[in-house]
């Protein structure tokens, strides 16, 4: 089953972390993972791209201030989520750190690229401000699961995919039909085709919560529980919006697909539609 490029990784030995490419074996097992989607956001993203760039520079700081193993197993210890001391000392802050540590830098790429994809338009809908909130509340659910998931786990868990997760879980209901172009491995043979949103992102949830159910938590690995609660939370945080947009009534009058005048949107190759930008941002709920 193809298993998609984003994971919120646990340090199997909290006191050897993960190598700066401890990503990579994880990455190298994806048969599929998305590159685009054809939903271009008509304001500047200010938030997403701060996002993108805080975690960049989180990750450039504590490689370079701790360079050794030994120090980086200790900045772990007091920044990755550890279930068992959530539930010991109420350890909350590392519900909020965690959000902002990778363990390697492909981990990191995989995490950034699926937030560029389908942060920009949870961003547009919601205003900045709310999608701050927005992707952390996702974050800190997401960790909260991990926690009750495993909750004598000594297992260090650090990832922006829960917050990720939750923004995936937005995407899909507000644009179930928005096409989204993903690289597919099938041994030697690749290619990019372009699928709907609701099976890329329902594939992955699936899988998500398949892997939740059949491994073991107090393991290292992906935290799936993680990944398949943020994706939960985020989609139960934008009912709101939905409802606002007007529910049901909303998918009927867009067909589940971003609503540009003259797009035929069938699945097939074809140009990503272009935007101007508006220069104001909208208010609280968006539009």
């Amino acid at each position: 089953m193809p298993r998609c490029w984003v994971e919120l990784a646990r340090v199997s030995n909290p006191k050897a972390p993960l190598p700066l490419d401890a990503g990579l074996k994880q990455a190298q097992r994806q048969t599929m993972f998305p590159v685009r989607d054809h939903n271009p956001s008509g304001r500047v993203p200010y938030v997403l791209y701060g996002l993108i760039a805080s975690n960049i520079l989180a990750y450039l700081y504590y490689s370079y201030a701790y360079s050794s193993p030994f120090e980086l197993a200790h900045f772990y210890q007091a920044y990755a989520i550890i279930p068992a001391h959530v539930t010991t000392s109420g350890d909350g802050q590392s519900l909020l750190s965690s959000i902002f540590v990778h363990a390697g830098l492909m981990h990191l790429a995989g995490n950034m690229l699926f937030l560029w994809i389908f942060g920009d338009n949870m961003e547009e809908e919601m205003g900045h401000i709310p999608f701050l909130l927005f992707y952390l509340a996702s974050g800190i659910g997401a960790g909260l699961i991990h926690v009750w998931s495993a909750p004598n786990s000594l297992v260090p868990t650090v990832g922006a995919s829960g917050a990720i997760a939750g923004v995936m879980g937005g995407y899909l209901l507000l644009f179930p039909k928005a096409k989204v172009d993903i690289l597919l491995f099938l041994i030697v043979y690749f290619r990019i085709i372009t699928i709907p949103a609701f099976i890329m992102l329902g594939l992955w949830f699936v899988i998500q919560f398949i892997g939740g159910i059949g491994s073991s938590p107090e393991q290292g690995g992906v935290a799936y529980w993680a990944h398949a609660g943020g994706f939960v939370v985020g989609l139960i945080l934008t009912i709101p919006l939905w409802l606002l947009r007007g529910g049901p009534a909303f998918w009927n009058e867009t067909d589940g697909s971003p609503p540009y005048p003259g797009n035929e949107y069938t699945y097939s190759a074809s140009h990503i539609p272009k935007l101007p930008r508006k220069r104001r941002s909208p208010g609280p709920w968006g539009k």
